[in-house]
């Protein structure tokens, strides 16, 4: 089995690790090359640019774009679409809004070349211990190609969900949701914080997430960030935010449904910055800091 792998950040080249772990032949490029020597430490072939990876693998090929969305998997799908050939297949591990992996797909069809879209999560820990994988494109691709989900994936962590946008649909629904079930755990923690009973928050998360009702990785990564600092001291009120929360909004808004709870809590992200030493901004921000890295350090 091989594999070309573009973008190799946080969960990028983790994921690379744990592909190399699993036996894959691996052909890398990243434009920076700290984490490109370390996957060749570990047993990655080191591409030049994208058209070496493509120039180092064999015909039908399989390359992985692990990428911000937005302009910059768009710069690749054009590049690839001249590079690759008729049966090459490109899979977009990234966040992209379902609509361009769907003008992406058609790119690409355009030259014989398939397009899956894998939305991914878990973090930088899940790409490396095994990730949960939301999979859309062709079914046929995805029987041919399922040996590698299973790698890639957590035990039972991945499944196909049907056509080409599938797979990053409903990473967006995903993601719209974590940003309301993260709100309510920071109200719920601001609230204990601010009552007269001077509560050690990290000892209420951790019998919070022993069996409760609310028992989640959420509830356990706010423990954690409790135990490192308990005040929070160190983390600031602005939650950073990308594109897959108003991606959510704005869809259900298309198709008819009232969505106030991942409104609200994509609100208070976006006005995040104009609160300085909000405790409950800075639950949330330390949450992402504990599940993907995302958190703003006080300066």
């Amino acid at each position: 089995m091989e594999l070309g792998y573009i973008g190799l950040g946080k969960m990028g080249k983790n994921m690379v690790l744990r592909l190399l772990e699993n036996g894959v032949r691996v052909v890398a490029w990243n434009r920076s090359s700290e984490p490109l020597e370390e996957v060749k430490a570990s047993g990655a072939i080191i591409a030049s640019d994208v058209a070496d990876v493509v120039k180092k693998l064999k015909s039908p090929r399989l390359i992985w774009l692990m990428l911000p969305q937005g302009d910059v998997v768009e710069q690749f799908v054009e590049e690839l679409s001249v590079l690759l050939e008729k049966d090459d297949v490109v899979i977009d591990g990234g966040n992209s809004f379902f609509k361009d992996t769907l003008r992406h797909s058609k790119t690409l069809e355009s030259k014989g070349i398939s397009l899956m879209d894998v939305g991914t999560s878990g973090g930088p820990s899940g790409a490396k211990e095994g990730a949960c994988l939301m999979i859309g494109g062709p079914a046929r691709l995805y029987e041919k190609n399922q040996s590698l989900f299973n790698i890639i994936a957590a035990p039972n962590a991945y499944k196909y969900l049907g056509q080409t946008g599938a797979g990053h649909f409903a990473k967006m629904v995903h993601n719209g949701i974590e940003y309301g079930m993260m709100q309510a755990i920071a109200e719920g923690a601001a609230i204990l914080e601010k009552s007269n009973f001077n509560y050690n928050l990290s000892d209420v998360f951790s019998i919070y997430n022993n069996r409760s009702v609310i028992e989640s990785r959420l509830i356990d990564w706010t423990k954690r960030a409790f135990d490192i600092d308990p005040k929070l001291t160190n983390i600031s009120s602005t939650i950073n935010h990308t594109g897959e929360g108003e991606w959510t909004i704005n869809t259900a808004e298309e198709l008819g449904i009232e969505v106030p709870v991942i409104k609200s809590s994509y609100e208070v992200r976006v006005h995040s910055a104009k609160e300085p030493e909000n405790f409950r901004n800075k639950v949330v921000s330390a949450m992402r800091g504990q599940f993907g890295g995302h958190a703003v350090k006080k300066d």
